[in-house]
């Protein structure tokens, strides 16, 4: 008889631990959408890290492209001076040959030479600021890219501690953290649809 009134309160233990596992379980249920939610805010998380570092990407390759034209525009100016430097002895052979009655077939030669430096010169000139033209795009665009990656940084920074408040909400079991964490995530998606939408 003493083993069946074990039985009976070892029965009843049990079904008292499954109740209260029950209730528990009915209670902390809403932690699975919190965990749902973390997931959700980890995808935007990395989709927002990778746009930012796209955008890295297009700074340095534009930098990159302005040091190539500003080069390429240094040289052309070299040639420049090197053109007027010429043209500049070819005038001062003009001027004292003029002066002591040379032969008109040498006098129309240096002309011709001092007509194409400044024709070269004028060439030169315009490929320079072409160049320089370039160069001020890619920077304009590198600087851009910049500002678009500094912006989309500070979504990638609220969607992590978004993240990192619904993981301290799951230890403790808060529920006005989890909301907390939702309002971030919130925010952090609206920065980076934001700069998504910037031209």
């Amino acid at each position: 008889m003493d083993e069946l009134i074990e039985f009976r309160a070892l029965v009843a233990s049990i079904k008292a631990d499954r109740q209260a596992q029950k209730e528990k379980e009915s209670r902390d249920s809403w932690t699975k959408y919190v965990s749902l939610s973390m997931i959700f805010l980890a995808v935007l998380a990395a989709v927002a890290s990778q746009k930012g570092g796209g955008f890295s990407s297009t700074v340095m390759k534009q930098l990159n492209e302005a040091t190539f034209n500003q080069a390429a525009a240094s040289d052309q100016w070299s040639l420049y001076q090197a053109k007027s430097i010429k043209q500049s002895l070819v005038e001062g052979q003009l001027d004292i040959l003029g002066g002591e009655g040379a032969a008109q077939a040498r006098l129309a030669e240096l002309e011709s030479k001092a007509k194409r430096y400044d024709f070269e010169k004028k060439e030169v000139m315009k490929d320079a600021s072409a160049l320089e033209e370039k160069r001020d795009a890619a920077r304009k665009i590198a600087e851009h890219a910049s500002n678009l990656g500094g912006k989309m940084s500070l979504a990638s920074t609220l969607f992590q501690v978004a993240i990192a408040m619904g993981g301290v909400c799951l230890i403790v079991k808060k529920r006005w953290l989890w909301w907390m964490s939702l309002a971030l995530g919130v925010l952090a998606a609206l920065q980076m649809a934001r700069v998504l939408m910037m031209p």
